[in-house]
């Protein structure tokens, strides 16, 4: 090296002097860089190791890793939500959870967890269903913590997300979970919380969904709807539809007497003898009982259904198709039993401001709904954006964190009574976030 800076400092005073010393330069620079990466090679070999280990994991791993922002949005998948899911990663990211899960759902379930433990901001071991792209439920356990900055700041949610197998009719998992249902169905502790659906054109409540919401003690973070999935692997599930049913229509007596009751039964359950007694009985008049269909698979044969649904319609029962847009199944429903509403699913309304695609599939089902004679209720609207949206679309009716949350304190619910009036909805086109709820 030295003999590299001095040969070209003597030569520099011959008339080639200075090509020497700019090759001599050159080669001094080259042998810097050659050791300096020679260094890094030697003593920071981690970072390529865990590269390659992280990727190791992702392909090995039964777990569905993830990571959302601070909105609620994915900002990263692994590859397993194509098994578990049904979605390609690249699919997700910048989508919504609420695409492949229920808000409240989640939310539920951390609820219950902070009930028998000490608060926490992380959380593990949740049981809730996640839904599929072809609209099944899948019985899943999530488990998540928090991304902070440097600050200390929340800037997203990191965590896993694994099947639960549904439990044989024999083996240990099934008799938990039967135990636990049949302790459920002799309690009856559960509690009805409703959310209310506005009218888009004023913004008034015109009615309020039912959502079960269970408080055994011994619920381990489990959420409603993980609830009945497991119930029905059990072969429980139409009792624990028939209970819920009851509270419902128990609790919604309270409610403003101008607003409907939408309650939600399986096409299953909907063959229960139990049911015409059930609504017939109770102290709500068919004619403000909206009954909401809530099965996610293909019903093979709707005669059985139709005639079991004929009479009570009749008396002035309405029908509601759930989560139109989710899959083939809910589109059957719609067209083999013509009900009175049809739900549109957050999947459609999620980002609808900002999709071409969505606000094609939305205008395309108010006209359809408008062809049958039906009305259609936006589910799922959370940002000012998708409301203007919906709006500017001419669908009848909203629901979602943004019109109102689910709650079971009745003092709120006489307050849905009172006339309130939206915003007008913006002329040109709406961009906006999605607010984590």
């Amino acid at each position: 090296m030295i003999l590299a800076l001095a040969i070209p400092a003597i030569l520099i005073k011959e008339p080639w002097g200075p090509l020497v010393l700019a090759l001599g330069m050159l080669l001094v620079a080259s042998f810097l860089v050659w050791t300096l990466l020679r260094r890094q090679s030697r003593g920071f070999p981690q970072p390529y190791e865990a590269s390659g280990l992280l990727e190791v994991v992702l392909a090995t791993s039964r777990e569905w890793l993830w990571t959302i922002g601070p909105d609620g949005r994915f900002t990263f998948s692994g590859p397993i939500s194509r098994e578990l899911i049904g979605y390609d990663p690249s699919e997700l990211l910048g989508q919504h959870y609420s695409r492949v899960m229920e808000c409240e759902d989640l939310a539920e379930a951390i609820r219950n967890r902070a009930k028998r433990e000490k608060p926490d901001s992380s959380w593990s071991g949740l049981v809730t269903a996640c839904r599929h792209r072809d609209g099944r439920r899948i019985l899943v356990e999530v488990s998540g913590r928090p991304i902070l900055d440097g600050q200390g700041q929340v800037r997203g949610f990191e965590g896993t997300t694994r099947a639960l197998d549904v439990p044989s009719a024999h083996d240990v998992a099934s008799e938990e979970t039967r135990a636990g249902v049949e302790a459920m169905l002799i309690s009856r502790t559960l509690l009805t919380a409703f959310q209310p659906i506005r009218a888009l054109n004023n913004g008034n409540v015109i009615g309020a969904e039912a959502l079960t919401r269970f408080l055994s003690a011994d619920d381990r973070g489990i959420s409603p709807e993980a609830w009945f999935v497991g119930a029905a692997s059990v072969g429980l599930g139409v009792e624990l539809e028939m209970l819920a049913l009851e509270a419902a229509l128990s609790a919604a007596a309270s409610l403003p007497e101008d607003l409907y009751v939408a309650v939600n039964l399986s096409p299953k359950a909907c063959l229960d003898d139990r049911v015409p007694a059930l609504l017939q009985g109770s102290s709500i008049p068919l004619e403000r009982i909206v009954l909401e269909l809530t099965e996610h698979h293909e019903v093979t044969d709707y005669g059985p259904l139709g005639k079991a649904l004929a009479q009570l319609r009749r008396e002035g029962l309405r029908i509601a198709i759930d989560d139109a847009g989710a899959g083939f199944s809910s589109m059957r429903h719609i067209v083999e039993l013509r009900p009175d509403l049809i739900k549109l699913d957050r999947k459609v309304i999620t980002g609808i401001n900002a999709d071409a695609g969505l606000r094609a599939l939305g205008a395309a089902m108010v006209a359809f709904a408008a062809d049958i004679g039906a009305s259609l209720v936006a589910e799922g609207i959370e940002t000012e954006a998708e409301l203007d949206a919906v709006r500017q679309l001419s669908m009848n009716a909203g629901q979602g964190y943004l019109l109102g949350r689910p709650t079971v304190a009745r003092e709120e619910w006489k307050l849905w009574s009172v006339p309130v009036h939206l915003k007008r909805p913006a002329s040109g086109p709406t961009t906006g976030q999605h607010k984590r709820p």
